[in-house]
């Protein structure tokens, strides 16, 4: 099976066998930055009024959980510590900062009735101290941390999360767009739904498999739309930024060169990102068409009396579609996919059920840190290639890019990772892609949600037994930084040495 799978896989994605073209240089207005997440990194669970979001209660309630029974309450500290990690970014000579608001300290309700002054006060603060140093923020509304008080009323599997959401992103909208050009609706729709709501690897652990994870997609889609057009008609005119949605893709490519692997392909991609993304960025809107019909196929034979998969409206399909001003996608490998590589491992019912597609990795990709984590070679040149081929008119943005190891400042892996990426980035522009910024995950090591803190995806390490949550630049944010500076990506560049320094002009 190997020799097969090696045989087909060098003649699918040898992009590049040929020298590195050392000449090649980023467009002068191609956007560097670094992302992060709000539970992940800023600690002060309960400062001021914020209440408790679904990880704060998940980690609280079930620690065995979390690989290290670990929690976010203080994380990296960034609550108190924004302002060293401006610094870092200053030294990294970033172009933006991606980071996300947590809606549990804003609205310590979860509805709008009561927006928290303190809360605001500390976005204000963050917000202020990267546009001091000419960083463009770019704020994502929504990163997996829903007010628990709402989850205990259904969460995403309630169509009120529309007005939820819809009003709670007003309340950014209105305090933060004055300053803030880019906005993010949803990270990584899939994580929430499928992930929380169809299996337990994110919180809120809900496995109503083949269900919930529809329910809530068709939920979230309404509410990023509903979001979309308030920032539309009533801000963008007078705060002139744009607003997105952003997906999690991995590069899916055929096993073997057969109509039946390329079409695994097709529905894979409809389960991982499409049933997400088709809805706001296809030209006909709504779930896709295959995926609609194979749910609604399995549910018959299952004996429900409708399709799992609840369908828009046509009125609601025209509401959704076009409803974002580019593609975000956060990407880290992918895989090679056959319906002959399908299992019975998977709940009857459930997504992965219907599609009946399977997934492998090669022995010889390397292996991260995190276990879901392989090295697939030229996976992001794939995955932006299949989006712009689905969506040609949208622009796109890579939100989330990185690597997971260990502790150490000697992150070679990471280093090889980061080039071997964004080469894969200048390819899809020599071809005419779209692709307009590149967001390094992360700017430093954080809480890693089940993961707890075992593993490592900084750019910067974070000394989490240190009460200061010391931050050390690693390899890596020096090789970042040289790609940041010349625009080019220069292979055999070394450190001088790992003293961190601030360019003049940042």
């Amino acid at each position: 099976m190997k020799s097969i799978l090696c045989v087909f896989y060098s003649c699918t994605i040898a992009l590049t066998s040929a020298a590195v073209k050392h000449s090649r240089t980023f467009p002068k207005d191609f956007i560097f930055g670094t992302s992060t997440a709000a539970y992940q990194i800023e600690g002060a669970w309960n400062a001021d009024d914020k209440s408790e979001n679904i990880w704060d209660y998940l980690t609280h309630t079930n620690p065995g959980a979390i690989d290290d029974r670990s929690t976010g309450d203080v994380a990296c500290d960034s609550f108190n510590n924004y302002k060293r990690d401006v610094e870092m970014m200053r030294e990294l000579g970033i172009d933006s900062y991606r980071f996300s608001v947590a809606w549990s300290r804003i609205l310590p309700n979860g509805l709008a009735d009561r927006v928290s002054e303190a809360g605001i006060a500390y976005y204000n603060n963050v917000i202020d101290e990267v546009l001091k140093y000419n960083i463009q923020p770019m704020i994502t509304l929504y990163h997996w941390d829903l007010p628990q008080k709402l989850q205990d009323m259904g969460g995403f599997l309630n169509p009120l999360i529309v007005d939820w959401f819809a009003d709670y992103a007003r309340v950014v909208f209105d305090n933060f767009g004055d300053r803030v050009k880019t906005f993010i609706t949803f990270n990584e729709a899939a994580q929430v739904c499928y992930e929380g709501y169809g299996s337990v690897t994110k919180a809120p652990l809900l496995n109503l498999t083949g269900i919930g994870e529809y329910i809530c997609a068709k939920n979230l889609v309404l509410a990023h739309a509903k979001a979309y057009h308030i920032y539309n008609n009533e801000f963008r005119a007078k705060q002139g930024g744009q607003c997105g949605y952003t997906i999690a893709a991995g590069a899916s490519l055929p096993l073997t060169d057969s109509d039946e692997d390329r079409h695994a392909v097709e529905l894979f991609i409809q389960f991982q990102w499409a049933l997400y993304t088709d809805p706001i960025f296809s030209k006909d809107g709504g779930f896709p068409k295959e995926l609609t019909e194979l749910a609604a196929k399995k549910s018959a034979a299952q004996g429900y009396p409708r399709s799992r998969l609840p369908d828009f409206t046509e009125e609601e399909k025209a509401y959704v579609r076009g409803t974002s001003d580019f593609f975000g996608v956060n990407h880290y490998s992918g895989a090679l996919t056959s319906g002959s590589l399908y299992t019975n491992q998977y709940a009857v019912p459930s997504s992965m059920d219907d599609i009946e597609v399977g997934q492998v990795a090669l022995d010889d990709w390397l292996q991260g840190a995190s276990p879901w984590l392989k090295k697939m070679p030229n996976s992001l040149y794939h995955a932006l290639r299949q989006i712009n081929e689905r969506y040609p008119d949208y622009p796109i943005i890579v939100t989330e890019n990185g690597w997971s190891t260990r502790e150490g400042i000697e992150d070679d892996e990471r280093v090889d990772y980061y080039r071997d990426a964004l080469e894969d980035v200048l390819d899809a522009l020599d071809e005419g892609i779209d692709v307009r910024g590149y967001y390094a995950w992360s700017l430093m090591d954080n809480f890693e949600w089940l993961a707890g803190y075992t593993e490592r995806f900084g750019l910067y390490e974070v000394d989490f037994e240190d009460p200061a949550r010391t931050r050390t630049p690693r390899k890596s944010a020096f090789i970042y930084k040289q790609i940041m500076k010349t625009r080019m990506i220069d292979h055999d560049y070394e450190p001088e040495s790992y003293v961190m320094t601030i360019d003049p002009g940042h």
